[in-house]
């Protein structure tokens, strides 16, 4: 397979018949005007640790993230499946046939952002994806990173990215420069041979980058992931805020576009169940349960840490590493 056939195939299964409009679908997806070391992301005092879905086809939905993006089935029952990388657990999936899909309207899971660990790994997964024709929704360049998006088979929403490395982002009064640019596909393809399909298995280093959340309203939740849960703002644009931990260029992002005033979650619904922030100091975890318990949060004590509700029903899990 030809660099050139692979773009074009690549193409068609955004079902765009150009690079600009691949990054119109892209900016759609991260709600940007058009136009990295991963470990970094988890050497922050605070990091996304695991995601937890609910899904209607467990068996459906667990062989889409195993076959798709390279997890692999470290436990599964006809209730639960949880998958990881590298011996880490990465994502448990709940078996709710009975659930109604959540609504794209409501608050919840806009996307969770799995981060390879280089650009030759997203270009190894890049060629996987095309050579077994997986629907894409849009790829970009992002300045800090660049990005493949792409739905599981319940419309759960899905980021494959690779950072640049930190040295490269801009910074300016707080705020780093990001954007949704074409991806340029070629030079990303150079790094890897696009006549073999050779990605398997995600690397060993795979982790959950980021999580993208559908919110009600933008100040509401700053206030609770920024005010309380204490993650940094690091940009916000177009209806859009996103945090960190330790000057990442975001482990949330947040979003009204589409659930602007929406209202509780249903838990009878699939979906983001809860994710969870790891930390590996006391300290900020006891400030957080402070905050929490100062502010009224509803918690529910854990072995290593709380279980924290912000203000749509989605749980948070702050935990000791």
């Amino acid at each position: 397979m030809t660099i050139d056939l692979t773009r074009r195939t690549l193409l068609q299964l955004t079902g765009a018949t150009s690079l600009a409009m691949a990054a119109a679908a892209a900016a759609r997806a991260e709600g940007m005007p058009q136009g990295g070391g991963p470990t970094y992301a988890s050497r922050t005092p605070m990091r996304v640790g695991m995601v937890t879905l609910r899904v209607k086809n467990l068996d459906k939905v667990a062989d889409y993230y195993r076959d798709v993006i390279g997890l692999t089935v470290m436990e599964r029952s006809a209730g639960v499946a949880r998958l990881g990388a590298g011996g880490v657990a990465l994502l448990v999936l709940e078996a709710r046939p009975d659930a109604v899909i959540e609504p794209r309207n409501a608050a919840g899971l806009y996307h969770t952002a799995f981060l390879m660990p280089t650009r030759k790994d997203l270009a190894r997964w890049l060629v996987a994806a095309a050579s077994h024709r997986v629907p894409l929704s849009g790829f970009a360049d992002h300045l800090v990173s660049e990005s493949v998006y792409l739905d599981d088979p319940e419309g759960n929403g899905i980021e494959v990215y690779a950072d640049r490395d930190p040295s490269q982002w801009q910074w300016s009064e707080g705020s780093v420069k990001m954007a949704t640019d074409e991806l340029n596909i070629p030079d990303l393809l150079s790094l890897t041979n696009t006549r073999v399909a050779d990605f398997a298995r995600a690397p060993e280093g795979l982790r959950v980058g980021h999580m993208h959340l559908r919110v009600g309203d933008l100040a509401q939740a700053e206030s609770f992931y920024h005010g309380t849960i204490g993650l940094d703002p690091t940009r916000k644009r177009n209806g859009a805020a996103f945090l960190s931990s330790g000057r990442y260029h975001h482990h949330l992002g947040m979003n009204v576009w589409q659930s602007q005033g929406a209202g509780q979650r249903d838990d009878a619904t699939t979906g983001l169940a809860w994710f969870s922030l790891v930390t590996a100091k006391q300290d900020i975890l006891a400030a957080q349960e402070e905050r929490l318990r100062k502010g009224g949060a509803q918690l529910t004590t854990l072995a290593n840490g709380v279980e924290a509700v912000d203000p749509w029903g989605t749980r948070v899990r702050l935990l000791k590493a």
